[in-house]
């Protein structure tokens, strides 16, 4: 046997049974999200064995994108964990053969309860099927097992259908990073999310500050004390202008009139700038993608300079 070759097929045969699922998706799905968003209640997701494992992936996903969900094993509800559903809920229950036991003895609790039932099946005519609301249907021709029994393409293809659903709810919820982050706050991920502008800005004695009047010799003493790349012209507390290290080199083409320049002579008026409440992760994305990418970016709260950023920072903080 050829293992590698083997691996590749288990993928092909995974991967043409996707295309198939996706194909059947149809106005059910519509139906299916219109029914989650108008949910009062909470969403929760059973099933039971391989189905279970990957309901529990689903209701993970869909909990941190802001759907308010629960999973609880069908068996369990068999025994107590119904009393997690209330009337006001939206059930998904999880069942390739639509025949599972556990799952179609939990149904008429559910259906007494009150709750919306949606059904992610492959057999549209099972018990699960036709007590349900909405039928989302994950039935696959053939598994990649080798004796085509074993849960493969099947679970595969009701975890794909769990994301998207998910990613339509992210898209009609109109889900942003920074909401992603509220419910991510621990690790690299959470920190990068969750970083402000005022986080990782330098301020106070650290900022190189000028007046338009400063001379040239004084701006070069002061730029290379602060190591900030740039200084920042500021008028009775108003910041009216920017001169960057790529400004000195500009202005250095004029070798003989160099040392005659003040502030105001070789600032720039018109700069980007940030509010210091801004996402980190935001700042960032103003000074790379522009057409001409920038290395330093004044923070300025209602017209007065609070901080200074640079690219370096950003970068240290956020990856």
């Amino acid at each position: 046997m050829d293992i590698k070759e083997f691996a590749r097929e288990v993928f092909d045969i995974e991967i043409e049974e996707l295309k198939k699922v996706r194909d059947k998706i149809s106005s059910e799905m519509e139906r299916t999200a219109k029914l989650i968003m108008e949910c009062k209640g909470k969403v929760v997701i059973t099933g039971i064995g391989k189905s279970g494992i990957v309901g529990k992936k689903i209701a993970a996903t869909l909990a941190s994108t802001g759907t308010l969900t629960v999973f609880m094993n069908s068996a369990e509800g068999l025994h107590g964990d119904l009393g997690m559903v209330g009337s006001e809920d939206v059930v998904i229950a999880i069942s390739n053969s639509g025949n599972s036991d556990e799952v179609v003895s939990i149904i008429p609790s559910i259906k007494k309860i009150g709750a919306k039932l949606i059904a992610m099946t492959g057999n549209k005519h099972s018990k699960l099927g036709v007590e349900a609301d909405e039928i989302l249907d994950i039935g696959v021709e053939k598994e990649a097992c080798p004796m085509n029994i074993a849960p493969t393409s099947s679970t595969t293809a009701t975890m794909v259908m769990g994301d998207a659903l998910a990613g339509v709810l992210i898209k009609l919820r109109n889900f942003k990073p920074e909401n992603f982050a509220i419910y991510h706050p621990g690790g690299s991920l959470g920190r990068r999310l969750l970083m402000k502008v005022r986080d990782v800005m330098h301020s106070g004695e650290d900022l190189a500050i000028v007046d338009e009047k400063t001379c040239i010799d004084q701006i070069l003493l002061i730029m290379t004390k602060k190591k900030l790349g740039a200084v920042c012209v500021v008028e009775e507390g108003i910041s009216v202008g920017l001169i960057t290290e790529g400004d000195i080199r500009r202005a250095l083409q004029n070798k003989e009139e160099f040392f005659s320049y003040k502030a105001h002579d070789i600032m720039i008026s018109t700069f980007v700038s940030i509010e210091s409440h801004k996402m980190a992760v935001d700042a960032l994305d103003l000074m790379e993608n522009r057409k001409s990418q920038i290395s330093v970016l004044p923070v300025i709260d209602n017209n007065k300079l609070v901080g200074m950023v640079r690219i370096h920072d950003l970068l240290n903080s956020v990856n």
